[in-house]
């Protein structure tokens, strides 16, 4: 007995088991059936308040543009009605104008006209009046109408003949500028060429005295020296005789060769000896004017060829012609040599 019970027990659990391992999986499969139609759900709702979201957003931006592009068509309205009002003001206040010159024009017609033909009527009435007068009558009338096109047209004349007379006027200050350098330098070169003309003339004057008085008498021409035999004759030296023969244009033959007038150092026959200033007339030792200080060759430097007792000597960058007999110096160039 026991055992039957016993297993109709067994029996019974191993069913209830086998039971409950069957519905485990089945519960398992609703839950997650029941989990994932929550979570669609949700996805759903979600989506669904997404999209009312995206459609207010639109719908508030289309609202908007549609505002805005409400007010731009209204502005440009507006600007458009301003500006067709503003041109019909314009139109009508130029039209107003017109029409005020227009009557105001032909109330001075009307006035002048009625004014000529008094006057016309007055002249009849005395018939003192011919054709000439009449023209001048009415040019005075013409004149006296005050047309705007006529004083733009004077007032642009004028400020052209005065603009044209201005530059006229610098034209001709400037012409005078010109007149008045031209006469100055002019005066200025005149007073040179007399400046010259007079140098030229003192010069000439001095030349001709001077050559007067060497030609006075050949007895003060000639001269003698005695060479340690006998005398020897020979004519005195002319200094400025040799100076106007072009042949002897030294200062323009060295200016083209500058090198033949470049000597070395001058060594003076004394140690502590130093420059001076030589005139004619001066009386040199005879170690000034030795044979080394001698121009053996005159023609190398354009110089005149001498004779007798006369001798080339350089004398520091000066140059000497010397009477070698008597030391005395009877023609000088200062700065002859470089």
């Amino acid at each position: 007995m026991t055992l039957t019970k016993l297993m109709k027990g067994s029996a019974l659990s191993a069913l209830a088991v086998a039971m409950a391992v069957t519905a485990l999986p089945a519960q398992a499969e609703a839950a997650e059936a029941a989990e994932q139609r929550s979570q669609q759900d949700r996805a759903q709702w979600q989506q669904q308040q997404r999209q009312q979201r995206r459609q207010e957003r639109r719908s508030g931006q289309r609202q908007e543009r549609r505002s805005e592009r409400r007010q731009e068509r209204r502005s440009e309205q507006r600007q458009e009605r301003r500006s067709e009002q503003s041109q019909e003001r314009r139109q009508d206040r130029r039209q107003e104008r017109r029409d005020y010159g227009a009557e105001r024009e032909r109330a001075r017609r009307q006035a002048v006209r009625e004014v000529s033909r008094e006057n016309r009527a007055e002249e009849r009435r005395g018939r003192d009046w011919n054709r000439g007068d009449r023209r001048a009558e009415r040019a005075q009338e013409r004149s006296g109408r005050d047309w705007n096109r006529s004083e733009r047209r004077q007032e642009r004349r004028q400020e052209q003949r005065r603009a044209e007379r201005r530059a006229e006027r610098r034209i001709e200050e400037r012409r005078a500028e010109r007149r008045a350098d031209r006469r100055a330098e002019r005066r200025y070169q005149e007073r040179r060429a007399e400046r010259r003309a007079d140098r030229r003339a003192e010069r000439i004057y001095r030349e001709r005295s001077i050559r007067d008085r060497a030609a006075r008498s050949t007895l003060e021409r000639r001269s003698r020296y005695w060479d340690g035999r006998r005398w020897h004759n020979y004519d005195r030296w002319d200094r400025y005789g040799w100076r106007d023969n072009h042949r002897y244009d030294w200062n323009r033959y060295r200016y083209s060769n500058r090198s033949i007038f470049r000597l070395g150092r001058y060594y003076a026959p004394y140690r502590d000896y130093r420059y001076r200033r030589l005139d004619i007339g001066f009386r040199l030792g005879n170690l000034f004017f030795g044979s080394r200080y001698w121009i053996n060759d005159p023609w190398r430097y354009r110089l005149p060829e001498v004779y007798g007792p006369y001798r080339w000597v350089r004398y520091y960058d000066d140059v000497l012609l010397v009477d070698i007999y008597s030391g005395e110096v009877v023609d000088v160039i200062y700065d002859f040599f470089w």
